[in-house]
């Protein structure tokens, strides 16, 4: 790769100036030290609110002969590179409730039951990644709200929008700025020492039931202790540069979610984070549609719906594509090949349809070394339904973390072959 001038990505037509990498023999050093663990790995999730149109996604058979439905038509020059899952879910219902469950299989409510509690999958792997990049996950969104980052101590991680996003990632902090957040990390960090400190003191004084929910109360406060210490360094290390301009917000749906795509794939390109996920909707009049996607998602087998889902939900799979056009033009700095070769692009929704339903959840993969092309179509029984969870484990593992189990998974997803 030739670092003394402008590199762009060109794909689907389109060229976007990407950024000069003056870091990237450091990449390739970590590069060289992360492979002997195996390859480095990355994670984006595509989500929304409001399901997916089942009619429009989901293939009729299985295999690697199916016919791509009019949502998936988006992705055809992609074929190879995903995979599709029909009867995947989470076993949930409560319609609307079952969103902020897709990346961890567990309803907010009942956390307390599980030994993570119910800590999302890119979450999970922000803890894994630590303070080797400068923002261990980011949460996203364009035109609607993102519901499926959680914390293990259940805090609902807040999400930026377009402007947000390309700032964070380029724009330098004023003097003044850094000046002020290393003196917040200081003072936090004082504070963190007088909690424990008294703990110290407290925790003897209790039973042993409070001493259980204490200690969870403390293991929070030791992971805020260790978020400080990961991302100070951070403040005055200098972000990468750019050629790529501060894009425009509120210039339409398609636009935006385009927009955004352009800086998921620079920020995975610049190694700033390893784990991304972001929920995209709909603005009334966009596609020359009347109406809100909510309503458009109680269709009631409309035609006058069901159609403008299409049209909504196509725009989502056609902006994914644009990311995948993205990450497989460029050179992975760090493990060689295309990003997409060691980047997973999880496509998917906690509720299924606009029925409320949380069945048959919309759930697609791309890339991340895995063996792709097909459809796979899962027992529908309920006796032998498979998890979904089991499809998060997979990926878990994939990213590079050792674990047996995540959230209601009972192992990892039988069918989802590596490449070799």
């Amino acid at each position: 790769m030739n670092l003394d001038r402008r590199k762009f990505l060109k794909g689907a037509g389109v060229a976007i100036a990407l950024p000069l990498l003056e870091s990237l023999p450091a990449l390739r050093a970590a590069g060289k030290a992360a492979r002997r663990n195996g390859p480095l790995k990355r994670f984006v999730c595509l989500s929304n609110n409001y399901g997916i149109y089942k009619k429009g996604f989901f293939p009729a058979t299985a295999g690697t002969d199916y016919a791509l439905t009019p949502t998936l038509k988006p992705l055809e020059r992609h074929r190879k590179d995903f995979t599709v899952f029909s009867n995947l879910d989470h076993g949930n219902t409560g319609g609307h409730q079952g969103v902020p469950v897709l990346l961890s299989g567990v309803r907010p409510h009942l956390a307390a039951g599980f030994p993570e509690g119910n800590i999302s999958l890119d979450q999970k792997m922000a803890e894994h990644v630590g303070a080797a990049t400068r923002f261990p996950s980011l949460t996203v969104r364009v035109n609607e709200a993102n519901l499926t980052s959680f914390t293990r101590t259940g805090v609902q991680v807040p999400a930026i929008d377009l402007r947000q996003t390309y700032r964070a990632l380029f724009l330098e902090e004023p003097a003044a700025a850094k000046a002020k957040q290393r003196q917040q990390f200081k003072l936090h960090g004082s504070i963190l020492d007088v909690v424990l400190e008294q703990a110290k003191a407290v925790k003897g004084q209790l039973g042993k039931q409070d001493q259980h929910k204490f200690e969870e109360y403390l293991d929070s406060v030791r992971s805020l202790e260790k978020k400080i210490v990961q991302q100070e360094p951070w403040v005055d290390r200098p972000k990468p540069k750019t050629d790529h301009p501060e894009p425009p917000q509120g210039k339409g749906t398609a636009a935006d979610l385009k927009a955004m795509m352009e800086l998921i794939a620079l920020a995975i390109q610049t190694d700033s984070t390893r784990a991304i996920t972001l929920s995209s909707g709909f603005v009334n009049g966009d596609f020359g549609l009347n109406g809100g996607y909510h309503g458009f998602s109680h269709h009631g087998n409309r035609d006058s719906h069901t159609s403008a889902l299409m049209k909504i939900e196509a725009n989502m799979t056609a902006q994914m594509a644009h990311l995948l056009d993205l990450l497989k033009a460029q050179e992975d700095p760090i493990n060689g090949g295309n990003l997409l070769d060691h980047t997973m692009v999880f496509f998917g929704c906690g509720m299924a349809t606009g029925t409320h339903s949380t069945k048959n959840l919309p759930l697609l993969l791309a890339g991340g070394g895995f063996k792709h092309g097909e459809s796979k179509i899962y027992p529908e029984a309920d006796a032998q339904r498979v998890p979904a969870a089991n499809l998060l484990l997979s990926m878990l593992q994939n990213f590079g973390v050792e674990a047996d189990r995540f959230g209601t998974s009972s192992g990892t997803l039988t069918g989802l072959e590596r490449k070799a």
